[in-house]
């Protein structure tokens, strides 16, 4: 397509844009809280065809070799449908990002077809930071996919570009806003006034690179664990960032055994390669207090920490009890446990002020590995926001995706971790140690029986070790 072609070609679709109300201008608050007199609602694109192939057919003319990349990304969602139309138009293959991994089929973070060290081209709506874009690269980063290059319909104009280049991306805008903003005054949808209230509200509104660029490294992905030590408000936590460190270990091993002595021979089996031992104390069939003495002295000679998966999940008083008193004394031995969010506060006020080791630390469980389980979008938020309120005594949170990437002193423990099983015959599903580290972001993955269940106990555990280590390693390089 010639020059003077494009050039007229875009300017009816910047008018296009208009007539369908993605460009609005008022008085609207964007996502960072800011009072903005133009706004951009790109999503309606999808309710008209016409519009999108358009747009389609301008972003493959504007990059003037789009072969060269190997596959295209939309950031999710809205750029999603407009990196699809390209896809048809180029026959370039797509891959998806999930903005979290479900906990059934493959649950991945990365959908589709690819090879590592592929060149994938990142398409995205419209720019302010850029930190959408470089979340979107982290993730294709930690598959095994570069990215280089993103392309995008409208670059506001307020330091998104820079930002991007100084993190190795190159921005590519069909539009910038003074481009639309000069064809829509030729169009006559906009007068002198607004045309000049929006020039000096760009003006007035670039964003700090210094504080995004602070923020972004902040992201726990990112970060060394010694360096996340630091930033724990839970003392546990920071204890077990050290211990992950100078063990250069990231497995927990589930201890799932229903004999004492059974117990004491894996903590010692296991104990060099481990940063916690898991217990279910209820299911041992010989359970003596008497146990919890030789079952201390080994965590501390081996130097991981003791962590009762008791799941509390009742009113306080009861939890209370329960994490206290009682047959097993957990708040006497177990560093760690975990709790539910669905009872509310109650259980972790009852946590904080039973007796038992002043330090102590608590998992909020978010999502869980087992098929057919009820936890929604709504839950999963409503666990995040209550462990922020309690910041001293969450040590992290269970789940199955980066949930929490922005607070980097929590600890993420995923489940469901083996090298050969995808499934059991009672719903648990399973993830590979990469797949885990690099894809759901898991600080800490829990093996079982890929552990207790190997001839080797110890073996399986050194096994399982070196794979995961290897795989932080990869993630703290590449972010």
């Amino acid at each position: 397509m010639k020059m003077d072609s494009f050039n007229a070609k875009l300017k009816q679709f910047a008018k296009d844009l208009f007539a369908i109300d993605a460009i609005k201008f008022g008085e609207y608050k964007t996502k960072v809280g800011v009072m903005t007199p133009v706004y951009c609602d790109l999503r309606v694109i999808v309710s008209y065809p016409r519009t999108m192939e358009t747009l389609a057919d301008l972003l493959v003319t504007y990059l003037e070799n789009i072969s060269r990349f190997d596959l295209l990304c939309g950031v999710p969602y809205t750029a999603l449908p407009i990196a699809t139309a390209m896809s048809l138009k180029t026959s370039i293959p797509m891959v998806m990002r999930r903005k979290e991994a479900k906990d059934y089929g493959t649950k991945k973070l990365i959908e589709g077809i690819f090879k590592e060290g592929q060149n994938c081209l990142i398409v995205e709506d419209v720019v302010t930071s850029g930190s959408s874009i470089l979340e979107t690269v982290k993730d294709l980063n930690g598959a095994g996919i570069k990215c280089t290059d993103a392309v995008v319909l409208l670059n506001r104009e307020q330091g998104g570009s820079e930002f991007l280049k100084n993190n190795g991306i190159q921005m590519h805008s069909l539009l910038s806003m003074t481009q639309l903003m000069e064809y829509l005054h030729e169009a006559g949808c906009v007068d002198d006034a607004m045309v000049e209230k929006v020039k000096k509200y760009l003006a007035a509104t670039q964003i700090d690179q210094t504080q995004l660029t602070k923020t972004i490294k902040q992201d726990r992905l990112s970060l060394s664990f010694k360096s996340r030590a630091k930033l724990a408000r839970n003392p546990v936590a920071g204890e077990l960032f050290e211990i992950m460190s100078s063990k250069k270990t990231t497995l927990c091993v589930a201890a799932d055994l229903t004999n004492s002595t059974d117990l004491l021979n894996l903590a010692e089996e296991v104990g060099p390669h481990i940063c916690i031992l898991k217990t279910h104390i209820d299911i041992l069939e010989d359970f003596h207090l008497n146990l919890i003495k030789p079952l201390i002295e080994i965590a501390q000679r081996h130097n991981f920490i003791l962590f009762e998966d008791r799941k509390f999940a009742d009113i306080g008083k009861t939890v209370e009890y329960q994490y206290s008193s009682g047959v097993y004394h957990i708040s006497l031995w177990a560093s760690l446990v975990t709790a539910h969010s669905l009872m509310g506060k109650g259980v972790l006020d009852a946590l904080k002020r039973s007796g038992g080791l002043y330090k102590r630390g608590v998992f909020l469980l978010a999502e869980v590995s087992s098929a057919g389980n009820l936890i929604n979008d709504g839950y999963v938020k409503a666990t995040l926001a209550m462990a922020e309120e309690y910041p001293e005594l969450i040590a992290g949170v269970v789940c199955q995706s980066p949930l929490f990437r922005a607070h980097p002193g929590l600890v993420q423990l995923t489940p469901g971790v083996s090298l050969d099983a995808e499934k059991d015959a009672l719903g648990q599903r399973y993830a590979s140690p990469r797949n885990v580290v690099l894809e759901r972001g898991a600080d800490v993955a829990v093996v079982g029986r890929g552990v207790t269940g190997a001839k080797d106990r110890g073996a399986a555990a050194q096994k399982y070790r070196e794979v995961l280590w290897e795989a932080y390693l990869g993630r703290v390089e590449e972010a």
